[in-house]
């Protein structure tokens, strides 16, 4: 675990010492990335088996340790963000040298830092471990968000950090501090730490301060730092949106849920019911923005505004099935979103095309990317065979044992208008006739006839772009088939005192 959590620190040192030599420096990074994926993975049967491995790196004071422990649902996390690092890394190589991108060693250098932010969230013991990492994780992508420097990315980097930093002094913190008067722990713990120590409307409203102070979950109102961060570089937003930030967020708030307030206590004291109705107004709220969003980007934003609602109801609804959903979901929409954003990095890279309405018969000239794109968006949607359709569905069935009927139709919802405003991009792409425009970039040159044939009319992007896309639509397709394994590794959580 130590090895897992250092490597990344030290492939960040190795990135700047070989930034003038760029194959050097990539070649760091995706080692590195091979290799910490391996490292997490050895600790998953030991995990499964029913060992929590740990180990204490510093006593800050008695009762206090910078302190990390394996449970599996930090498990889950921790291999979707060291298994997701691999194909970002190589589509980052792709997209950064067909773009002629700026930069390129602090770019890899901080992504690396991200990664390492993100295991150590995922392995934290304690609240304190688990607070520092998240700041750690937020400090170390603002670069990455303001990568062009331009007065756009200024703004929107202002934005990511003042709303970041903001809800998490304010109100995560202020948290943290009541959580450790009140039990004098801020361990996690099988059942929970807070029941009988916390009372009535507090329990509420201490809830109310977890999951608002975890801004990266992006709950309304505190959502606007996720489409602004959309002016980085599309490996970036897919750092943001699967590999590590957003998952952070949830991740934090179904930990917290689980481990510190403790389903059993929130159905006693009927404390998350705001948080479920919360979370529901989220998830259907980004969802018709969404709708209105020409820009590809901006609208794939908020849609994972509203998948990781998803996750936060899921916590909420305070069920054995609802957790386990919302631990499916972290996995299964990590993958879709990836792919559906390295496709929108893809064509742009290729036709520099960015709003949907511009799209019409680019499956023609593109269609390993576009296929891509319709694989991932079945699996947000939650259509077999791909993985988003099992974690919908415990998370529906987490609602019906609830006795929740009304968040049951709630995601039904949600799932067919995630079909308004991803099908009508694969729709004009297969279907509608290209453009003036396109035809005229299908030319094989200037004055000359398209050429014929299927693979002559192929205007890809470089295949380091078209390679992970394919690689993690594939991933979508894998994990409906290897769901009951998510499932078996989240089962071996302890849910009750």
């Amino acid at each position: 675990m130590a090895l897992a959590l250092c490597l990344p620190l030290l492939a960040a040192v190795g990135i700047l010492a070989t930034g003038r030599w760029p194959n050097l420096r990539e070649g760091v990074t995706i080692l590195t990335s091979l290799v910490v994926f391996g490292v997490v993975l050895n600790l998953l049967p030991g995990v499964m088996s029913g060992a929590r491995p740990g180990f204490t790196a510093l006593q800050v004071m008695p009762g206090l340790a910078l302190a990390f422990e394996i449970e599996p649902l930090g498990m889950l996390y921790a291999l979707v963000a060291s298994g997701l690092w691999i194909p970002t890394a190589l589509y980052s190589i792709g997209y950064c040298r067909a773009h002629g991108e700026e930069n390129q060693t602090r770019f890899f250098a901080c992504f690396a830092l991200a990664i390492f932010a993100a295991l150590g969230i995922a392995f934290s013991r304690n609240l304190f471990t688990l607070f520092l990492f998240y700041e750690i994780l937020t400090l170390s992508t603002y670069p990455l968000v303001t990568h062009y420097g331009n007065d756009e990315a200024r703004r929107a980097g202002r934005t990511y950090l003042g709303i970041l930093l903001t809800t998490s002094i304010l109100f995560l913190l202020l948290a943290i501090i009541w959580t450790w008067h009140v039990s004098g722990t801020l361990e996690f713990s099988p059942g929970g730490i807070l029941a009988g120590r916390v009372e009535g409307p507090l329990v509420a409203v201490l809830l109310a301060l977890y999951a608002f102070g975890t801004g990266k979950a992006a709950l309304m109102p505190f959502h606007r730092w996720l489409p602004a961060a959309m002016v980085a570089p599309t490996p970036v937003s897919a750092l943001l949106h699967a590999v590590a930030i957003v998952k952070a967020g949830v991740f934090t708030i179904l930990k917290v849920i689980v481990y510190v307030f403790g389903i059993d206590f929130l159905t006693e004291t009927g404390a998350s019911i705001w948080l479920m109705y919360a979370a529901s107004f989220t998830l259907l709220a980004a969802s018709v923005i969404a709708l209105t969003k020409d820009n590809l980007k901006a609208r794939l934003a908020y849609s994972t505004i509203s998948q990781l609602a998803y996750i936060v109801l899921g916590a909420a609804l305070a069920t054995a099935t609802g957790v386990f959903g919302s631990g499916m979901h972290i996995a299964m929409h990590a993958v879709g979103k990836i792919t559906l954003f390295f496709c929108a990095g893809a064509i742009f890279v290729a036709t520099h095309k960015k709003n949907v309405s511009e799209m019409d018969g680019l499956g023609r000239t593109m269609p390993f990317t576009l296929t891509a794109f319709f694989v991932a968006s079945m699996s947000i949607i939650g259509l077999p065979p791909t993985g988003g359709s099992w974690s919908k569905w415990y998370l529906a069935l987490g609602a019906a044992e609830g006795h929740h009927a009304i968040f049951v139709g709630v995601f039904m919802i949600s799932s067919l208008l995630s079909i308004g405003y991803l099908m009508p991009l694969v729709g004009r792409a297969f279907f509608f006739a290209p453009t003036p425009s396109h035809d005229a970039e299908s030319m094989s040159g200037a004055g000359e006839a398209p050429a014929s044939g299927f693979w002559s009319s192929i205007k890809e992007a470089p295949v380091l772009c078209v390679a992970p896309l394919c690689v993690t639509a594939t991933g979508c397709i894998l994990l409906f088939f290897y769901a009951p394994k998510v499932l078996d590794l989240l089962q071996t959580m302890s849910l009750g005192r």
